[in-house]
């Protein structure tokens, strides 16, 4: 049985986005407005807030 996470790692979160894992560090995961979810002292992301992220920061 396949699943759909709902926290992804900082790969699949790059994946999702389809961008460079480095490229996901530079631009987005340093980015103070950018929100994450701790899981002990690791990182995990939510699709619906990487979405918002991408959405809010948009350039015209």
């Amino acid at each position: 049985m396949t699943y759909d996470p709902i926290l992804l790692t900082r790969q699949q979160a790059a994946e999702f986005l389809g961008i460079d894992p480095k490229s996901f560090d530079k631009y987005i995961r340093n980015h103070p407005d950018f929100k994450c979810f701790m899981v002990g002292r690791q990182e995990r992301y939510i699709k619906s807030e990487l979405l918002k992220f991408i959405e809010t920061h948009c350039v015209n």
